[in-house]
């Protein structure tokens, strides 16, 4: 696919004016232009091509029913590494650079004061087929407590978000369509939250993604070699 992460994410914000939600989240509808999108898949392809595959993480007895392929980091659940231990043993492709500056141009577009110095290090980048959902739970194998950038390209899934205590309410229920920017950390970061379904064939004809939906979450882990 033609383009570079120079040409693909400069310095314009493409995207509207963050939507009411609690202090420390926000939502930017149609973030990624659909050019944006289809390179990103591009990438994504690549990615689980590369030296560890995508795979279903297990948790306890019960595997996960999204596939995950990671970047600069391994996530298994509870920890992060470098090799992919619980796979095939083989060190993870790197963080890209170019992904460091889309992180910084999110939390902008987000209106997050952090953004300039914003350095993610790994990114979770998951395949949701039309079966696939996520239960409630919080990002916090981190040791680092900086905002997570998420991603959406393909099908639109069904987001819940909730509370920084349990998993029950308060919590709200929306739609993250594909080009969509979530981004939530502060008093946020912390807070439970889930897929509840994804809606089979609504991905845009544009997107670069026939069916199914990818999400890319990039973190600041915190964490040293």
């Amino acid at each position: 696919m033609n383009g570079s992460p120079n040409s693909l994410f400069g310095d314009d914000d493409p995207g509207r004016p963050p939507p009411e939600l609690p202090d420390g989240a926000a939502l930017v509808r149609g973030w990624l232009t659909p050019h944006q999108q289809r390179w990103l898949v591009a990438q994504y392809r690549r990615w689980a091509a590369g030296p560890v595959p995508p795979h279903s993480a297990r948790i306890g007895e019960h595997r996960m029913s999204v596939r995950t392929v990671c970047l600069g980091w391994h996530w298994r659940p509870y920890r992060y590494s470098r090799d992919a231990v619980d796979v095939n043993g083989r060190r993870v492709l790197g963080f890209p650079d170019w992904m460091v500056r889309l992180g910084r141009q999110a939390l902008t577009a987000a209106g997050d004061p952090s953004a300039e110095r914003y350095t993610p290090d790994t990114a979770l980048v998951n395949y949701y087929d039309a079966g696939a959902r996520m239960g409630m739970h919080q990002d916090r194998d981190e040791v680092s407590r900086e905002p997570v950038v998420s991603l959406s390209i393909g099908d639109t899934a069904r987001f819940r978000f909730g509370n920084t205590e349990n998993r029950s309410r308060p919590y709200r229920d929306f739609d993250l369509e594909s080009g969509d920017l979530f981004v939530f950390g502060g008093p946020l970061r912390l807070a439970y939250h889930g897929v509840q379904r994804i809606h089979p064939g609504t991905a845009p004809d544009d997107c670069g993604l026939a069916a199914g939906r990818i999400n890319i979450t990039m973190r600041v882990t915190g964490l040293s070699e």
